[in-house]
């Protein structure tokens, strides 16, 4: 009687990366917080250290934005996030309550599975790696083609820390050949215990519905309301820094102001007198036909490129000098593409009576595209902050600072962060700027305090 062999497929490309990096987790599990801190720590120095590097690789490969900019970006993703995250307890007991007879444990999620996008492919590696890393978790990194030899060097310079601090390699993983297929397989692998999901709409929703735990960043079309109390040259100077930094490329960089009729006039000569071109309703018009592709998607020709190329690769002849295209807009609906996100220097101008009118205007404009993201209110006000605040469905309502640096919390306090939630409002399951918190298991050990 013959008896039947069972034969064992080889692991497949998703699983073989899953394995390594569920095996490197469990030893990484069990290091000290000394441990940690020290690898975290010289992984932050070494991406300090080769940021320019970096930045000029990913300018060059992608040909998004440039490379001083982009610099700035890894240097945020690695000095800045390391100070706020160095003296972070995340291994075991991290705090005791005494006046509530409790403990707080925190524990490692396990493996990561994180979309690398292409326009901010290098600073986002090296935060989402660094944070893995300070909360003992095993990441793999699913890049967007377009920035592949960028993040395969960012990467490479993480392996290059673990071997030299005798932790696993494999912590740190990379789909080498990116597919929609592999990169949903990597989504849905049963041994994924969370999906950061930086990325296009679609990746993002793929990531929703995998049936495992997601934090997804959809895209940002952040309003900028002027309120007739503004300081204009200030507000005005916050947002051409915004919208002129790596051209555009962050998701929160303004996409439209919102001005009182009362300051309009004066809100327009700051503009012109700081290199932004007001389109005339022809050029608006042409320009127009170029934001968009034929299926209605976003021209990825003009993302991150400064405003004179995008002019004249639309047909437009602008002064050399131009930092901003800027176009007035009446109509706010779906099919407008100065209502949306354009990841570029152009800027929709609307202007409203009043700022209860602005108010609803930021409110429509969110609907379309970027709730839950970012809003921006200009105003000596703070009585109208805080009613801005209570009407906008954003997370982050930013006063008086450029949007692109502010979110992100570069220019205001928020926490250190290149992974922005959006919350319900965004179809997502957070609206925290994503950092060491959203990493963790967090356990309480509870003592009875029954009378």
């Amino acid at each position: 009687m013959m008896t039947e062999t069972k034969m064992h497929s080889p692991l497949t490309l998703v699983d073989s990366l899953m394995k390594q990096a569920s095996d490197a987790q469990e030893l990484y599990r069990t290091a000290s917080q000394e441990t940690v801190d020290y690898v975290v720590g010289k992984a932050a120095e070494k991406l300090t250290s080769h940021s320019m590097h970096l930045a000029k690789l990913a300018q060059k490969e992608t040909g998004f934005g440039n490379a001083e900019d982009k610099n700035i970006k890894n240097l945020f993703a690695s000095e800045i996030l390391y100070n706020s995250i160095k003296d972070m307890p995340t291994v075991g007991i991290v705090e005791e309550i005494p006046e509530k007879k409790m403990l707080k444990i925190v524990a490692p999620l396990g493996v990561l599975v994180a979309l690398i996008p292409s326009t901010n492919p290098t600073s986002t590696t090296i935060f989402k790696v660094l944070l893995a890393l300070k909360t003992k978790n095993a990441i793999i990194l699913s890049p967007h083609p377009r920035a592949l030899q960028a993040i395969k060097e960012t990467v490479s310079l993480f392996k290059e820390v673990l071997q030299a601090c005798g932790l696993p390699i494999d912590l740190v993983q990379l789909l080498e050949e990116p597919t929609i297929e592999d990169t949903q397989k990597l989504m849905a692998h049963p041994d994924t215990d969370l999906i950061l999901a930086t990325g296009g709409k679609a990746m993002v929703r793929i990531a929703y519905s995998s049936g495992n735990p997601a934090i997804g960043v959809g895209p940002g079309n952040t309003p900028a309301l002027l309120e007739k109390s503004a300081d204009i040259a200030k507000a005005v100077d916050q947002i051409i820094r915004s919208k002129t930094f790596d051209y555009g490329t962050i998701c929160a960089s303004e996409q439209a102001l919102v001005v009182e009729q009362s300051i309009k006039d004066a809100v327009i000569s700051e503009l012109k007198a700081n290199h932004g071109y007001f389109l005339n309703q022809e050029e608006s018009e042409r320009l127009a036909d170029f934001i968009t592709t034929a299926e209605g998607g976003l021209n990825p020709r003009i993302i991150g490129q400064p405003a004179v190329k995008i002019a004249e690769m639309s047909g437009l002849s602008v002064p050399s000098d131009t930092k901003i295209l800027v176009s007035e807009q009446t109509v706010i609906a779906k099919d407008n593409p100065y209502a949306r996100e354009k990841l570029s220097p152009i800027l929709a101008f609307y202007t409203v009576a009043d700022a209860e009118e602005g108010i609803r205007f930021c409110q429509e404009l969110l609907k379309i595209q970027g709730a839950g993201h970012t809003a921006v209110v200009h105003t000596k006000d703070d009585t109208f902050v805080r009613e801005f605040g209570l009407a906008i469905p954003s997370a982050r309502i930013l006063v008086n600072t450029q949007a692109a640096l502010g979110a992100i919390g570069g220019t205001t306090n928020l926490n250190p962060s290149l992974t922005l939630g959006c919350g319900s409002h965004g179809g997502g399951s957070t609206s925290e700027n994503i950092h060491v918190a959203q990493l963790l298991n967090t356990h309480y050990i509870a003592y009875d305090v029954e009378k």
